[in-house]
């Protein structure tokens, strides 16, 4: 087997920087790709992790920054890709915003971000990489959530653009074919949200997960390889990395 199997390749990683992103990128890196570190506010640890990744592979990591939600710039996200390494092959969507929204409260601006964090930026982003992605035979992989499937309770604009994400990877499929795979991963409880989760419901999840036990972002980075390198006859498809929480609730 080749110890890099994407040894040439270039990945733009959105939202790379910390947590699953961050994984998704190391482990594209490790199987030898060029990863495109993006990110908006995380400089720092962007900058740390491309660094980690240029002392591993000497040039093989840029970090670059935009606002996903200005649809404007997000050319600007290819052609700093294509210009850094001559080329995209993978484009993996996984910047997410995630907060309750209760109905009843729900704003405007609440819309704007979750919507256009999880829905309208992987679309306007995928629509400027496709002329590239269609040189390379490439690949499109968007990071869903089971959620999209299934409404968690006081999130239900998350929910909803996520199960939005779900039909544009499946569209998207069909739209860009045969040149171009799109396909999703929909991670349960991998990593807990930032910031205080109670320990009653932590608890509540596992004992509904089929495994009892939480993952990890690994999992669900190991499962962006496996896309990547693997699955060539693999297109449309949302592959759960879930510990089997989706099976019942």
């Amino acid at each position: 087997m080749n110890a890099l199997p994407l040894a040439s390749r270039t990945a733009l990683v959105t939202g790379a920087a910390r947590r699953v992103g961050a994984a998704i990128a190391t482990a594209l890196h490790v199987a030898g790709a060029n990863v495109v570190i993006h990110y908006r506010t995380s400089r720092s640890e962007a900058e740390a992790l491309v660094a980690g990744f240029n002392r591993t592979r000497a040039q093989s990591s840029v970090a670059l920054s935009a606002d996903l939600l200005d649809v404007a710039k997000l050319p600007q996200l290819v052609t700093g890709a294509v210009s850094a390494f001559g080329a995209l092959d993978i484009l993996v969507n996984n910047a997410s915003s995630f907060y309750p929204t209760p109905i009843g409260e729900v704003t405007p601006a609440h819309w704007d971000d979750l919507v256009g964090s999880n829905l309208k930026a992987p679309f306007f982003l995928s629509q400027a990489a496709a002329p590239e992605l269609r040189k390379s035979q490439g690949l499109i992989l968007n990071v869903v959530d089971i959620h999209g499937m299934r409404p968690l309770p006081g999130h239900a604009l998350y929910s909803a653009a996520k199960a939005g994400l779900i039909m544009l990877t499946r569209a998207l499929a069909r739209e860009l074919g045969p040149e171009i795979r799109v396909n999703g991963i929909a991670p349960g409880p991998v990593m807990w949200p930032e910031g205080d989760v109670d320990e009653a419901l932590k608890e509540e999840i596992i004992r509904k997960t089929a495994l009892k036990r939480i993952g990890s972002p690994q999992d669900v980075a190991q499962a962006a390889v496996f896309f990547a390198t693997a699955a060539p006859f693999v297109t449309g498809q949302i592959l759960a990395v879930d510990g089997g929480r989706s099976l019942g609730w």
